[in-house]
């Protein structure tokens, strides 16, 4: 009977060793390498942007409650309301940046595994480590930098030309500005 016990518990613990020391899928080893190369400054901007969403969402349900507030009150109640989307928006960066990475590897890793084979999974990982995609993303930010400088400095002409032409139909439709109020001495 202890022969037995034995060979049931070598059986076990190889059967256990075996199990360990199977390798983890190849493709979730290289979608989870790619997925991770491709993590770059984009990733803040995107993460600024979706926390810059929700701030405008909530500003936008508040705003007109702001109007409510009386007018000898508005400017510091504008300021105190300013300061808490400020906060909000800063809290709800860091939220949204601790969930990337389960995000990514509970939705991204998995459509990397299910769209590509395990040889495009590795010759996307290369591109990505190549020398010139490096320096690529690299100096990404720089030439986006470039190209929007040109772009505002190209459209400014005509953008200030039709805002002028918004003042005017504004002025309009609204009517005049009212009066300032002669300062008292």
């Amino acid at each position: 009977m202890n022969k037995t016990l034995t060979a049931l518990l070598l059986a076990a613990c190889a059967f256990s060793t075996t199990s360990q020391a199977q390798p983890a899928d190849p493709k979730l080893e290289w979608a989870t390498r790619l997925v991770a190369l491709q993590q770059g400054p984009e990733l803040d901007g995107l993460v600024e942007q979706i926390a810059a969403s929700a701030t405008r969402d909530l500003a936008s349900n508040w705003e007109p409650r702001l109007e409510t507030v009386p007018k000898a009150k508005q400017a510091k109640t504008a300021d105190e309301v300013n300061a808490e989307l400020s906060k909000f928006a800063n809290d709800a960066a860091k939220v949204i940046a601790g969930k990337v990475a389960q995000a990514n590897k509970d939705a991204l890793v998995p459509a990397y595994m299910e769209r590509f084979t395990l040889d495009e999974l590795k010759q996307l990982t290369a591109f990505f480590e190549s020398p010139a995609v490096k320096k690529y993303k690299a100096t990404s930010p720089e030439l986006v930098n470039v190209f929007v400088k040109k772009l505002v400095e190209s459209s400014k002409p005509e953008i200030q030309a039709r805002a002028k032409q918004f003042d005017e139909t504004a002025g309009k439709i609204i009517g005049p500005a009212p009066a300032a109020k002669p300062a008292k001495k």
